[in-house]
């Protein structure tokens, strides 16, 4: 689902960061209830999780590859506006570490994955789970099926821009500049594969998640559930009196949430070099050439396509690997355990920036004699 530069026009990966933009600028502002509530490190974590799911890579019947994302379960947990930053850092550096997604289409990918996917996500999730209690079946399938309509919603806008790019920019003749595929080729190879396989993935990791948690510390699910946790009488962390429920949820946090995050991390850090299995490349994102120009109608590579792709040369490890090809095992591992600790680093500092810039903008609302900052943010 990461789009390489030159498959887009740079038009289109201007609209895109017209939209990525301003989000962002938003997100941060809304992120207020998962900053003052201590969900910081939980916010990294999550980010550093979706970094590592997505270089697991799923082989689909048509010759490319597909992955989950997290996309949605960290909407659920955190809130959508938290999930917005927490992917968009995810993707940042697997496109400037990794090339894993362009740069000029960062814009494009960020809208695909970090806005269309935990939005969609959400608003089904809250629509399916209606008033239902926090432990209730019913919001365990509203949270798969949450996240099974994310990523296809993600994936099938992907699938929109790339089959836009040939009917809108083309050369006098009418050869596509950019990606040659058209919407009645890009939608059924985007969207078949998502719908029947990464989709489920997807599902049963989001409705797993939020059923863990929920058995083990509810009260971490307080940004986004705070109106439930209300309805059930659980303490929030923004209810708590003298710091003492927060200080207890965080250790409980870090007595069974905590440490099967890092455990879960732990063991898929082990497992990465499995991604390696689908090494895809239908739509020729490894490389143009990869292209079936017969099949397109094509002589060449399109012209746009050509001059973009790879506009981003300073990767660290391209395509998680080292330059000579070597030791490819090694060097997807070295990848995992690099993104994971630059994107959770990132989103951690950020969080703390955040963190300081709200409390300071709290301090002079709260009452008198009030103990704890005033609510806000995702909502």
């Amino acid at each position: 689902m990461h789009i390489p530069d030159g498959y887009l026009s740079p038009q289109t990966c201007v609209a895109a960061y017209a939209v990525a933009v301003p989000t962002w600028a938003v997100a941060s502002r809304k992120v207020e209830k998962v900053v003052l509530t201590r969900n910081v490190p939980l916010l990294a974590v999550s980010a550093a999780l979706s970094f590592l799911i997505m270089m697991f890579n799923v082989p689909i019947p048509d010759g490319t590859s597909a992955h989950a994302v997290g996309a949605v379960i960290i909407a659920i947990v955190l809130g959508p506006w938290a999930a917005v930053l927490a992917v968009s850092v995810a993707l940042l550096f697997q496109a400037l570490l990794f090339g894993d997604g362009g740069i000029l289409a960062y814009g494009a990918n960020v809208v695909n994955m970090a806005v269309v996917m935990p939005f969609a996500g959400w608003w089904t999730y809250r629509a399916l789970a209606g008033r239902s209690a926090l432990t209730s079946r019913r919001r365990t399938l509203a949270a798969g099926l949450g996240g099974y309509v994310g990523i296809n919603a993600a994936a099938l806008a992907t699938a929109v821009e790339f089959g836009l790019q040939p009917g809108l920019f083309h050369d006098a003749d009418g050869t596509a500049l950019y990606a040659p595929y058209d919407l009645s080729q890009a939608i059924p190879a985007m969207a078949l594969p998502h719908l029947t396989i990464v989709g489920v993935g997807e599902a049963i990791l989001t409705a797993g998640v939020l059923a863990y948690l929920v058995r083990t510390d509810p009260s971490r699910l307080a940004p986004s559930h705070d109106d439930v946790l209300a309805r059930q009488n659980t303490p929030t962390q923004n209810g708590a009196q003298d710091g003492e429920l927060v200080g207890r949820a965080g250790r409980g946090f870090l007595r069974s949430p905590g440490r099967a995050a890092v455990g879960a991390m732990a063991v898929l850090v082990a497992l990465v070099p499995l991604g390696l299995l689908a090494p895809g490349g239908a739509f020729g994102e490894d490389a143009p050439e990869e292209l079936d120009l017969g099949e397109l109608g094509l002589r060449a590579v399109p012209e746009g396509l050509d001059r973009f792709y790879g506009f981003w040369s300073h990767t660290l490890l391209a395509d998680y690997g080292f330059a000579d090809g070597s030791h490819a095992q090694m060097a997807y591992w070295l990848s995992a355990v690099l993104g994971i600790a630059v994107v959770g680093a990132t989103v951690l500092a950020v969080g703390r920036v955040l963190e300081t810039v709200h409390g300071r903008g709290t301090a002079g609302s709260e009452g008198p004699g009030s103990d704890c900052p005033a609510p806000g943010g995702s909502r």
